[in-house]
């Protein structure tokens, strides 16, 4: 019997990550179209939430509790049953979300299993008997169709690739045990920072108002923030506002920074260039004012305005709150 697709889940604070549910939705399709068995793995301290919410997904769900992860970088933690499950029970694809902690646990597992691995995809599906990868590179200017020259192998897929579906009913949750795993070394965490940033995640938003490098400077990151608030969504920025300092990296969007795929996507003072647009260009609308007709941004925004942001924005604000009375 071919062997099964497994997605391995993240659960940051506990609770099933968002581009973990995308991942399963992906690998449900793969294994529907592949004749395959789809399973999830969860490894937590306390692993019943999240494998509950992965089970909405897919029909099994493998959880093990290790208080280790708790306590220590968790790729690291999860490699280590992971790679002895894949040992004990020979699944051929595992499929893991693009984030710092997936990147992580997938080239861990490419090490301890010596698969292969094909990384950041913005699609994935099932030809020629095993996964096909579509990835963006070159900075968005090309894109690639990738697949595995052996049966077995390891997918990182981009956040907001997918639009996260549940099954129609949903599957079971069993505890196993990896019998300590491997015995990979686990890495001791000597000190933790916090960022001061307590807005919600911008991969989470259904709302995001994004400032580029024509707000000006951090100033003027503080009219995107008051717009986000108005609209009930959160800041986001382009690179160049990252890098020049104006805001925080956890906002940043684009090809090296977030994907996202919101409702609703404000550009204020964003050109639009292809780093930049392949992580929004699958937000729903996309809204965006500049003084530039000539931006590229102006090419697949549903709605672009020219004029001088710092006019046409106070006066977004000032109609919704006459719309709210």
């Amino acid at each position: 019997m071919p062997g099964a697709i497994w997605v391995v889940a993240e659960q940051p604070d506990g609770a099933l990550a968002r581009v973990s549910g995308e991942v399963a939705t992906a690998a449900r399709a793969l294994g529907a179209a592949g004749g395959r068995d789809v399973v999830g793995i969860v490894v937590a301290a306390a692993p019943d939430g999240p494998a509950a919410g992965l089970a909405a997904f897919l029909p099994r769900v493998m959880a093990v509790a290790d208080p280790a992860a708790d306590a220590h970088p968790w790729s690291a933690v999860a490699a280590n049953h992971v790679a002895a499950l894949a040992e004990r029970d020979a699944p051929s694809y595992i499929l893991l979300g693009a984030t710092p902690d997936g990147r992580d646990l997938a080239g861990t597992l490419s090490a301890l299993l010596g698969w292969g691995v094909l990384a950041n995809a913005t699609e994935v599906a099932w030809a020629d008997g095993g996964p096909t990868v579509r990835t963006s590179v070159f900075g968005g200017r090309l894109v690639t169709t990738s697949a595995f020259t052996t049966d077995h192998g390891i997918v990182t897929l981009g956040q907001s690739s997918v639009t996260a579906a549940p099954a129609e009913a949903a599957g079971t949750v069993e505890r196993v045990d990896a019998a300590g795993g491997r015995g990979l070394p686990v890495v001791r965490v000597l000190d933790r920072v916090a960022e001061a940033e307590a807005a919600a995640p911008i991969e989470e938003a259904a709302v995001i108002v994004a400032g580029g490098r024509g707000v000006g400077g951090p100033e003027g990151f503080g009219l995107v923030e008051e717009l986000a608030g108005a609209l009930g969504g959160v800041v986001g920025a382009t690179r160049a506002a990252v890098d020049a300092g104006w805001i925080g990296y956890a906002r940043q969007i684009g090809q090296t920074g977030k994907m996202v795929k919101p409702g609703l996507y404000v550009a204020l003072g964003i050109s639009g260039a292809i780093q930049h647009k392949v992580g929004m260009q699958a937000s729903d609308t996309i809204v965006a004012i500049n003084r530039d007709p000539d931006a590229p941004l102006a090419e697949f925004a549903d709605l672009y305005v020219v004029g001088d942001l710092f006019e046409v924005v106070p006066a977004v604000l000032a109609e919704l709150r006459t719309r709210r009375g």
